[in-house]
């Protein structure tokens, strides 16, 4: 049993090695999605507004990593 979880984790981790990053970027994606989908905000503006929001996630992330 414990080879298993061993393994789930690895497997795990070989996609999501930060998970605050992929959390966060999964938030992003929804907020912007609900923005796009229901309050009516344009595709173009949507867009530009997840690019922003992607680098400010990683920027975020870097910056969290470099203190460690």
């Amino acid at each position: 049993m414990n080879v298993i979880r061993i393994g789930l984790a690895e497997l795990v981790g070989m996609f999501v090695d930060d998970g605050m990053l992929a959390l966060l970027t999964i938030l992003l994606i929804g907020a912007i999605t609900v923005l796009v989908k229901f309050v009516g905000v344009s595709g173009v503006v949507g867009g530009a507004l997840l690019f922003i929001g992607t680098i400010a996630v990683l920027a975020e992330s870097v910056m969290r990593a470099s203190s460690r």
